[in-house]
């Protein structure tokens, strides 16, 4: 598996319109990817906004408090239900199944289709791009600038950078070549995935790194089975906490996640 994020990217596309959301016409951009839910909510004024991915009112998947997600009608993505919504753009992800992007073209509806970036840049052009087609460029220019200020704030290179393994969900640790790894090499980690034959996104149980720990083990789960089981067989690694909602996504979930890992480099 590429990423874990393959899940992550499938937060994607439903869910009953949420109280107080009112009824949509048609007109205005359809979401069905939380990690673009969380630049057009930064972006657009409400009314433009259509519908969200129901990822996004989801404590686990979501990037954007969810006060702010529960203001949109939030979809599951199927064809049905973006198509009843006549909306002015789709944008969704390249993971979308070939029927229902099909689906969309004979409905004749404008569709943008965007993947999962590795890299801080990457993750920079897809905003443009994102902002761009919504027609709120100069939104795009001003997460990009915060995304800057945090790098040149938080970048920092060391001689000896201490080893770090970052855990997703339970066991799942992230690999090299991800947005989290150039994230956390641009603080001064460097991943120790690596070191246990982990090449990309993939299960490392605690077991498999008590002969030879990181210098720091860092989870979303303050309490599960595996954050347990770690702390017990490796007592003597600092276990440090990462938010769940500064991992699922990047745009201008950069900062804060650049932010916290350098934090924790600065705690070691």
């Amino acid at each position: 598996m590429r990423r874990a994020a393959i899940l992550l990217a499938l937060l994607l596309g439903g869910c009953a319109k949420p109280p107080g959301v009112a009824a949509r016409g048609g007109g205005g951009i359809v979401s069905t990817n939380p990690c673009v839910d969380s630049v057009l909510v930064r972006i657009l004024p409400p009314a433009r906004i259509a519908a969200i991915s129901h990822y996004s009112q989801d404590p686990s998947a979501t990037s954007i408090p969810l006060a702010v997600a529960r203001r949109f009608r939030g979809i599951a993505g199927t064809a049905e239900e973006v198509i009843a919504l006549h909306p002015d753009l789709v944008i969704a992800s390249t993971y979308t199944p070939p029927a229902t992007q099909a689906a969309y073209a004979r409905a004749g509806l404008k569709t943008l289709l965007v993947g999962i970036p590795d890299t801080i840049a990457e993750s920079q052009a897809q905003v443009t791009q994102i902002a761009e087609a919504a027609g709120a460029p100069m939104g795009g220019v001003r997460i990009n600038a915060e995304i800057d200020r945090a790098l040149k704030r938080w970048s920092r290179k060391d001689n000896a950078a201490p080893s770090a393994l970052l855990y997703i969900s339970g066991d799942l640790a992230t690999g090299g070549s991800t947005l989290l790894n150039d994230m956390m090499t641009r603080v001064g980690f460097r991943n120790a995935a690596a070191t246990y034959g982990l090449t990309h996104t993939g299960t490392l149980s605690a077991e498999t790194i008590v002969t030879q720990p990181p210098a720091v083990v860092i989870a979303p789960e303050r309490a599960s089975r595996g954050t347990t089981l770690r702390r017990r067989l490796l007592p003597n690694t600092p276990q440090a906490v990462f938010p769940r909602v500064l991992i699922n996504c990047g745009g201008p979930t950069i900062p804060p996640a650049l932010e916290r890992l350098a934090a924790i480099r600065a705690g070691l």
